[in-house]
């Protein structure tokens, strides 16, 4: 992946968001679109080896990388298009509701992600059940040395109390109001242009694996 070329690409289209200009530059979009998906179906074996639900035979780039074109059917001011490439690697791809690895690469604004963002209520729910009655092995994947190193603590998207459906004195009510169980390590956009980078994020995806596992097995 041509790191100079992406963040070019992507720098033109956060100062031209609009159809015209799009399509006068798709062909650059589509260069770097192709090399991205590159990327990612080296690194889906690689995930592969310390994952066991990353399946190679299943799963590829068309998989899990997301669109640049926007959603604006509910919204009147969002731009057309998205200023980022986003890849999210996980059992199934992107769709399929399981925890699993994201990277996203914009201007200013780099990071690596995992876990599971706002899930439906029943996968919820499943969620924090197995928090309440495995308590000790959460706690015990969040204190890890190898999860610390890169995560100080969960992405916070939380409810004010702890639901109703768990007892208040519970020794872990704090990580029951988590609307969302994600983790996320920025990063300076400069580190793409490394070609050392590539063993980080897969030591980064590596510290998150325990808690995917820990929400997958749930539903």
């Amino acid at each position: 992946m041509d790191a100079k070329k992406t963040f070019s690409f992507l720098e033109d289209i956060s100062k031209n968001n609009n159809r015209e200009w799009f399509q006068a530059n798709k062909s650059r979009y589509d260069e770097v679109k192709k090399e991205f998906e590159i990327f990612i179906n080296t690194m889906i074996p690689e995930i592969a080896t310390f994952d066991k639900d990353i399946n190679i035979k299943n799963l590829s780039a068309k998989d899990c990388l997301f669109r640049i074109y926007n959603d604006i059917r509910f919204s009147k001011n969002k731009p057309l298009y998205k200023t980022n490439l986003g890849v999210f690697m996980a059992k199934g791809g992107k769709n399929s509701g399981h925890a699993g690895y994201y990277l996203h690469i914009e201007k200013n604004n780099c990071f690596l992600g995992g876990g599971i963002y706002m899930p439906p209520a029943d996968k919820l729910k499943l969620i924090r059940q197995e928090i309440y009655y495995n308590y000790k092995e959460f706690s015990g994947i969040l204190s890890d040395k190898n999860f610390k190193k890169y995560f100080h603590e969960l992405d916070e998207i939380k409810m004010t109390r702890i639901p109703k459906e768990f007892p208040k004195d519970f020794i872990g009510a704090e990580m029951l109001k988590y609307k969302s169980y994600t983790m996320i390590f920025p990063f300076e956009e400069k580190k793409l242009f490394s070609p050392n980078f590539r063993k980080t994020i897969l030591e980064v995806f590596k510290a998150m694996t325990p808690l995917n596992h820990f929400i997958n097995r749930t539903f």
